[in-house]
């Protein structure tokens, strides 16, 4: 009996240890978890890029839900409050959050530190419609200026304190080398495009900087503008049928996340045959939304673009 008792009392200063040290470990975890830099990033599109960069380290929180239209989202009062606790902000730029941009500024003014992925880029500007000799956001559709993007933002996403900025070289080195691979692939798909078919209506402008990186030509929007904020008039839709009956265009693509009830209009009064091609540009979608990420959604677009134009 006295030797089971001693026995019993082993076990359980055992146990005792035992417990404390993942008391100890799970606490390690939960400082070191708290301690990772935080990254706040306005649009869901850069947010996936960002996070392809960091990997585990630091915390990414990206501000634009999928599906949203990163001209019109908002933000609440809790998200405004935690941009000013960031280690760093994320933002477009180029007048691309047009409900954000306040929050942004006051962050900016507060000496919160930014990246804006528009002062690392060459800036196109746009050639017609209302928005004419603005700048265009919308550079995220030319894959070669991503990775200028990413180039960019590598070193500072490095000298975060906290992260290991080995391991974001070594994030960034794998992600640009997929880039490049995706603008490999989308070259080679609109190479076999004809030339005469290298034409876009678009329901706002936003392939600027894909039509200059491969070779298309705008024939232009519904919405003459660099907003899906804007309005067309009578005469602005007048004007775009009277492009797709001359071009003869065979498909008009339709943003997800914007309605596209002015492109099937446009598509209807057109007297030729025009399809109407959805695609995912201004905004990621939910894990089976059909573009969960950067790189899937320009592949999707870019079979979808060729599909349209080609068939």
């Amino acid at each position: 009996m006295q030797v089971t008792r001693i026995r019993s009392s082993a076990a359980a200063a055992a146990a005792a240890t035992a417990v404390a040290a993942i008391g100890l470990f799970l606490t390690a975890c939960s400082t070191s978890a708290e301690d990772r830099p935080l990254v706040i990033v306005s649009t869901n599109i850069l947010g996936d890029v960002v996070e392809e960069l960091v990997g585990d380290e630091a915390e990414v929180v990206t501000l634009m839900k999928p599906n949203a239209d990163p001209h019109s989202f908002e933000i609440s009062a809790q998200e405004a409050a935690r941009l000013r606790s960031a280690d760093l902000i994320v933002s477009n730029g180029l007048g691309l959050e047009e409900g954000l941009q306040q929050h942004l500024d006051e962050a900016s003014a507060e000496k919160v530190p930014t990246f804006v992925a528009g002062d690392a880029i060459d800036v196109l500007d746009y050639s017609e419609g209302d928005a004419k000799g603005n700048p265009d956001s919308h550079f995220w559709t030319d894959p070669a200026r991503m990775i200028t993007v990413v180039d960019a933002l590598e070193p500072i996403l490095a000298e975060l304190d906290g992260v290991d900025s080995a391991a974001v070289t070594e994030h960034t080195t794998q992600y640009r080398m997929q880039l490049q691979s995706l603008d490999a692939e989308m070259t080679d798909i609109f190479v076999a495009i004809p030339e005469q078919r290298r034409a876009l209506v678009t329901n706002h402008h936003v392939f600027g900087y894909l039509a200059d990186r491969f070779d298309f030509r705008v024939v232009g929007a519904v919405i003459p503008g660099g907003t899906t904020l804007a309005a067309p008039s009578a005469s602005d839709l007048a004007d775009l049928v009277d492009a797709v009956e001359k071009t003869g265009v065979p498909a008009i693509f339709a943003e997800s996340s914007s309605p596209d009830r002015l492109v099937q209009a446009l598509a209807s009064e057109a007297d030729i045959r025009v399809d109407v091609v959805e695609l995912f540009t201004e905004s990621l979608t939910a894990p089976d939304g059909g573009a969960p990420d950067y790189l899937t959604m320009m592949r999707t677009n870019t079979e979808r673009i060729s599909d349209g134009l080609t068939n």
